[in-house]
């Protein structure tokens, strides 16, 4: 999910969050969501049956409002408007997200 994120970011011309320890939570939770459901589905919403969710797509990284207004609920892709948007961070170590989710 790391190198999906590094690689949507660049593609549609947005930035990871400048706290970078929101984008590791993020990434990690979408791994999570890939390796418990087939889809990377958003971790930052609550969901009744996540797998019927995946089976849906809409919240399946990048969902709809991402791929359509460029929204992103999570705060992992942000417009450069966005108050919240890194400057150059179009990148983050595995090493980084380890750190910030280690006592997760």
């Amino acid at each position: 999910m790391r190198k999906f994120s590094e690689q949507y970011v660049r593609r549609s011309g947005t930035y990871f969050c400048v706290d970078k320890g929101v984008t590791a939570v993020v990434i990690k939770g979408l791994a999570e969501h890939k390796d418990s459901y087939g889809a990377p589905l958003c971790p930052c919403r609550h969901y009744d049956d996540k797998a019927a969710e995946v089976g849906q797509g809409f919240w399946n990284c990048p969902c709809v409002p991402m791929r359509e207004r460029k929204e992103c609920h999570c705060l992992l892709f942000l417009t450069p408007d966005d108050d919240f948007a890194g400057n150059d961070q179009v990148a983050i170590s595995l090493e980084e997200i380890n750190e910030a989710t280690a006592n997760l």
